[in-house]
């Protein structure tokens, strides 16, 4: 049986880490049940930069801490325009697929648990999104972040171009 939890956000000194999904597994063994516990948290400064992990423990905070070390880890830059993205992006991990589409100023995260959690962790203030395919949050979150890996300001892709645009 799997747990959503979305519930948990805090701040560790200037990093912002939500936890996704705990999941619960058990093994039977000859007392009993024996319980061990995975999380998934979606780590950001909240300032273009985020990043995701996965921990395993027998339980649960020490799981969490594992995957808040790991998704520190695997921080990523990503492009943001003001409190929005520059552009629309699309993103896929597995059967999971995202759009991202960028909104004007007030319009907030429109977005389910996990993407929210990815968008408010990297410091997205305004978006509009849609996924199709799955709907395991863990894939989701891996989809999302494929997608902001995708995004390019005007001046890089200028650069790469050779040419100005209008």
């Amino acid at each position: 049986m799997a747990r959503t939890a979305e519930k948990e956000s805090k701040t560790t000194g200037e990093l912002i880490d939500k936890v996704v999904k705990i999941k619960r597994c058990a093994a039977v063994v000859k007392g009993g049940r024996r319980f061990s516990f995975a999380a998934m948290v979606v780590v950001g400064n909240g300032n273009g930069r985020v990043g995701w992990g996965y921990g395993k423990a027998n339980e649960v905070p020490l799981a969490v801490e594992k995957a808040v070390k790991c998704g520190t880890r695997n921080q990523m830059d990503i492009e943001l325009a003001d409190s929005t993205i520059p552009h629309t992006v699309k993103g896929q991990f597995g059967a999971a697929k995202v759009i991202l589409v960028p909104a004007s100023p007030g319009t907030g995260v429109i977005a389910g648990a996990a993407v929210r959690a990815v968008c408010e962790a990297s410091g997205i203030h305004d978006i509009l999104t849609k996924s199709f395919g799955s709907n395991n949050s863990v894939t989701l979150v891996k989809a999302t972040i494929a997608a902001l890996q995708k995004l390019r300001s005007r001046g890089e892709i200028e650069r790469l171009r050779g040419v100005t645009l209008t």
